[in-house]
């Protein structure tokens, strides 16, 4: 009989915290800026915030003596409920990726959170412990790793950038050297800061910040003389320019260190790990088994400075709503030579080919001539209203002109941008117009492949071609106009893939 047992005690105070956190709006709207208020909707509703409050409250000590968990070699199991109790049990072999989030309260109390997804949708995709003690977090990390075993190729470490760890002997294994593939400079950070446009975020936040205030403390109707005795000096007006430019190049750099200081990017027999954050760190690990597949991407000002972003797709979830865009991301900043040496070095599987083919010229008339939707639409309603922009007559045509250039270019871009090979086991697909997306597949990982053709493309020998990935939601992948053989072999290179799947 497993002995479970109930989750870590600061969980109600974790619970609290947020409580009184997602509180504090209701709290300066009811009882400080509405305090003097008659109004009968704010007094109920000071009744009904209230009587919530102490509701939830009481829930959260009543929810923590009514859950526990307890795991073995095979499992986790989850109880809770008094009259009605219910279990639920979570096999290790559905389990994804391992998320780990360190928050400010988890910091000052020396604990963590942990969640394992799975591939399972739903509500009970994950097991997820919000305030966990590091050591019993290492425990269950552990005794995962020990119990669900993968056989892979060894990694071969490259020569820059790499560090080894020991990690902890279990009974059963060797210990398994855990490699340091990545760790962001100063000058990787700079250039962070300036791609993301993070400094752009001052201003916005100053204002935005500035009219809360002066909302409430009315701030404008005195400061009125102040401000007209500024504009009215050049130099003063310059200072504050200055002074903001340097503010804001100074915060983006300090808020970018916030999100991506201490990133590390590393990888064991087994597993790859992502770490990052200074205040809140949050970790990310996923089985190299479990990798679906691997996207490359590239904005145009990240392909002047020779920066991309790789992406690992998973089938499991991957963590919470803030994070789930980038914590399975091999830092978005990195030097594109380094990021195809990162992906040979983490998954030795996968092979990423720079050399692709093209697609053919017959391809870009289609793109050219097929009608632009947006651009009827949008033509058909400056043409109805006819508005005059800026007191410039017949502006409508000017924008529909200016839109149909801009439609065009962009093809055009896609065009030059769409390239794509397959090799014995692995697809690479690359298009985009302004932001180019580089997709790289194991056959064995595609579940399932489609083929279409519309009328034009029948006409000239072309087709579209789709993969699609097991992911949270499914992933889908796939360039158009491709020349009709290229469909053809794409389907035959797809049944082969009956020789590499392994059944659970």
């Amino acid at each position: 009989m497993i002995q479970a047992k109930r989750y870590n005690p600061l969980l109600m105070l974790f619970q609290l915290f947020n409580l009184i956190k997602n509180s504090i709006f209701f709290v300066v709207f009811l009882f400080v800026i509405k305090a003097g208020s008659d109004s009968a909707f704010i007094k109920y509703g000071k009744v009904i915030f209230i009587l919530a409050f102490v509701i939830t409250f009481i829930s959260i000590i009543i929810k923590w003596f009514t859950t526990k968990y307890a795991f073995d070699n095979k499992s986790f199991y989850l109880y809770k409920g008094i009259f009605s109790k219910s279990e639920r049990s979570i096999p290790f072999s559905k389990i994804q990726n391992i998320n780990r989030h360190t928050a400010l309260f988890h910091r000052i109390f020396r604990v963590t959170s942990i969640s394992f997804e799975t591939g399972i949708k739903g509500e009970n995709a994950s097991v997820k412990f919000e305030v966990v003690s590091r050591i019993e977090a290492d425990r269950m990390e552990a005794h995962l790793s020990s119990t669900v075993h993968v056989d892979l190729p060894s990694i071969q470490e490259s020569d820059a950038n790499m560090e080894t760890f020991p990690h902890e002997e279990d009974d059963s294994k060797v210990n398994s050297i855990r490699v340091l593939h990545f760790k962001p400079t100063k000058k990787d950070t700079l250039k962070a800061s300036f791609t993301s446009f993070s400094f752009l975020l001052l201003i916005p936040l100053i204002a935005s910040l500035y009219f809360k205030i002066n909302d409430i403390f009315h701030v404008e109707e005195e400061a009125e003389g102040v401000i007209s005795e500024i504009l009215n000096s050049w130099w003063l007006v310059f200072g504050i320019i200055i002074f903001l430019v340097i503010a804001s190049a100074a915060f983006g750099i300090v808020s970018t260190y916030l999100k991506y200081g201490k990133y590390e990017i590393s990888s064991d027999f087994d597993r790859i790990y992502i770490t990052k954050g200074v205040i809140n760190e949050t970790s990310f690990s996923i089985s190299k088994e479990k990798v679906q597949a691997i996207e490359i991407k590239q904005s145009t000002l990240k392909r002047v400075f020779g920066l991309a972003e790789v992406k690992l797709t998973s089938a499991g979830g991957l963590g919470s709503e803030e994070d789930k865009h980038e914590i399975n991301s091999l830092y978005p900043y990195l030097p594109i030579r380094r990021a195809y040496e990162i992906v040979s070095d983490i998954l030795p599987t996968y092979e990423v080919t720079e050399k692709m083919d093209r697609l053919p010229k017959k391809s870009l008339w289609v793109r050219l001539l097929w009608p632009s939707w947006i651009w009827i639409i949008t033509t058909a309603v400056l043409y109805y209203f006819k508005p005059a922009i800026l007191n410039v007559e017949k502006a409508w045509w000017i924008i529909s002109a200016c839109l149909f250039v801009i439609i065009g270019v962009t093809r055009l871009l896609d065009f030059y941008n769409t390239r794509y090979v397959l090799n014995d086991r692995f697809v690479q697909f690359k298009k985009g117009s302004l932001t180019t997306t580089l997709f790289v597949s194991k056959r064995e990982k595609v579940i399932e492949v489609r083929v279409s053709r519309n009328i034009i493309q029948k006409l000239l020998g072309l087709a579209s071609i789709k993969t699609i990935n097991r992911a949270k939601p499914v992933y889908h992948a796939g360039i158009e106009d491709v020349p009709q053989e290229l469909a053809n072999v794409f389907y035959k290179w797809y049944k082969g893939r009956k020789n590499e799947i392994k059944l659970e």
